[in-house]
Formats: C-alpha cells, structure tokens, sequence
C-alpha cells in the first residue's frame, strides 16, 4: 500500500486510516482487514448490561457486516433482492407521499407560529416506513423501532457509562424478544418477508435475529440522519441547493451519516508505510477526506445493500421540503447524535422567517 500512514489514537484505541485511497484498499481486502469487530460494543459493556442481554439470548453471531465467512454469500443474496434496483425504484412514489403528507403538516405548523423539529417531524419516519415495505414487514410500531435504533447505536457505538448501558441494554434486549417473536412466528407459517427468506436459509434462530437487528437498523436510521444532515446544509447554506441530487453526493462526500467504520487485521501487515499488529483494531475514515461519495457506503463485498435507497430518499426529502427550507431558520445549534461511527443533527428546530 502507498499514502498516508495510519496513525494510532490513543483516546479511541485504534489505528485510524483517513487517506480515501487507502480506506479503499482496505475495505477491499477483508481476510487482511477482517470485519469481525463491525458490530462489537464500542465501550465493553458491563457484567450487569450483558446479564439483560443475556437473558433474551442476546447474540450477534457473523452473518452481513460482521462476516467474512462463506455464509455471508448466500445472506448477502437473500437480502439484496430486497433492495434490488427495480424495487427500489419502485418505491419513489410511497416515499413522495409519506414526505409530503409530513412537509404540509410542518408547512402549517410553521404558518400558525410553531417551532418544528424536522428531524422527527420529517426525516424520522418515512425511512423506517419504506424499508419495513421493502422488507415486507407489517404489523411494527414504528416509534418504538426509532427508539430501539437509537438506543442501540448509542449502546454498541457511544460511550453510555455503566448506569446507561443498563437503560439501554433493557432497550436492546427488548427489540431482540420482538426479533425472536418474528422469528418463531416464520418458522410457524413461513412467509416471502424478511423473516421468512431467511428462516428458509436454513440460518439458526439467531443469525435470522442478526440479521434483522442490524439490517432494521442501518436499513433506515442512518438514513433519517443522513437526511437529516442534508437539511441542516440546506438551513446554514447561503442559498438553497439547487440540484438535489448533487447536494446528496456532497453530503456523502463531505458529512455522511456514518462518517467512520471498523476493521481489525487478521495478521500482522502495513497500511501505508506503517506496520499494524495482528488484530489490530483499525478506524476508517469515510466521509469529509476529499474522498468519492460512494465510500460513504463502503465497497466490496460489505458495501451498503441500501445504497440506492439512502440516496433516493434524500433526494425526494430535500426535494419535497425545498419551500420550507427556503421560508424557515434555526433556533438553536443543533444538538447530535456523536458516535464513534454515526453523526447527525438529533433535532432541528425551526421557525419560519415569514411569522
């Protein structure tokens, strides 16, 4: 490998990798660089954190992000039909219609003097909302799939102190009970969603849970929060985007959702001119390193299967709220969502400039 080298961070405990060039090496060298650390809790959770885990049989054995092994293929095929690019084509027009109904809801508010959060009045939904159609899922409460999403990031990607790791161990634990439900329910009467392509892998009841939990995660939170910083863009820019399409790549290039992803090595190596240790856990930079936008999605056989989603429900967010963006202005800094490997703006709040 030629570049920069990857330098140690003392205060996160790894070896972080910013050059794009060789972020995608790496990425594309995963028995060197493996992914067994993906999903792994940032923060090592304590012994009375893991007892509530435990006690739903809590487990997150390889399967999508956290897979280098030969069962990865076949999961990764499964559920990519799922996102293929007829279907997620195909779903443009619902995701026009849940945007619109929520930016004429926000509009009003905004007309009679309310503040909004266009976080959780507009991005927050209608992400979670098209993949569980996607998916095939019915049946889900949704406020309590965004809490769970959260809860959870923070749990395996933050820096929760032991009180709250137990808070949200208790929330994990909870949308893993709902996982297994689902699951023991396909097993019953399988059926073509989600579940039931993947109990029909022959997969263990908990590598269809993996699955599920991680993919009903990324599948639509980070796609809330990569919405959600596009409109944080679109209030502070001087003037409003005028091709949406571009503004969602520079987004991906400059501040995606998910600005960082892990990997450790399998033996000893180098990355760049530096010698890293085997298992060495390593930090890669994504986004905001002049690097292309389609790295903010990863590449190779771990590249994003949502990819095409992310970027068409952006477009049609910023798009359906370009009035509003327009007629509208911050109240506060915005408070974030400050993870080791996601970053967003938690609310926005605005006022309209006309009132």
């Amino acid at each position: 490998m030629s570049g920069c080298p990857a330098r140690y961070d003392d205060a996160l405990g790894y070896w972080v990798v910013d050059d794009p060039a060789l972020v995608r090496e790496v990425l594309l060298d995963p028995q060197t660089f493996r992914p067994d650390n993906a999903v792994l809790a940032h923060t090592p959770l304590s012994v009375k954190a893991l007892r509530v885990l435990s006690g739903v049989g809590f487990a997150l054995p390889p399967t999508l992000a956290n897979n280098a092994g030969e069962s990865h293929r076949p999961i990764r095929a499964a559920v990519a039909r799922f996102f293929s690019p007829a279907r997620v084509a195909a779903v443009e027009p619902l995701t026009r219609e849940l945007n619109a109904a929520r930016v004429t809801a926000a509009s009003k508010a905004l007309a009679d003097g309310q503040e909004v959060d266009l976080v959780q009045a507009i991005a927050a939904e209608p992400p979670a909302l098209v993949v569980l159609h996607l998916l095939g899922l019915t049946n889900v409460d949704v406020p309590a799939l965004k809490a769970w999403s959260l809860d959870s990031l923070e749990l395996f990607w933050g820096w929760p102190d032991e009180d709250r790791q137990l808070e949200l161990a208790h929330s994990a634990a909870e949308f893993y009970a709902w996982l297994r439900a689902r699951t023991t329910a396909a097993r019953k009467a399988p059926g073509d969603d989600l579940f039931g392509v993947l109990v029909g892998l022959g997969l263990t009841d908990e590598e269809v849970c993996a699955v599920g939990y991680f993919l009903l995660i990324a599948g639509q939170e980070t796609t809330t929060q990569l919405i959600s910083t596009a409109f944080q863009r679109s209030l502070t820019a001087s003037a409003p985007p005028a091709d949406p399409t571009r503004s969602v790549e520079q987004v991906l290039r400059e501040a995606s959702s998910v600005p960082t992803w892990r990997r450790v090595t399998a033996h000893r190596t180098t990355i760049g001119t530096t010698e890293l240790p085997a298992r060495a856990p390593v930090l890669l930079g994504l986004t905001g390193h002049n690097g292309p936008a389609d790295l903010a999605f990863g590449l190779g056989i771990h590249r994003c299967l949502g990819a095409g989603l992310a970027r068409l429900e952006t477009r049609v967010a910023l798009e359906s709220t370009t009035d509003l963006l327009i007629s509208a202005r911050l109240v506060e800094d915005p408070p974030m969502i400050d993870l080791l490997s996601f970053r967003a703006p938690a609310r926005l709040v605005v006022t309209s400039t006309a009132v």
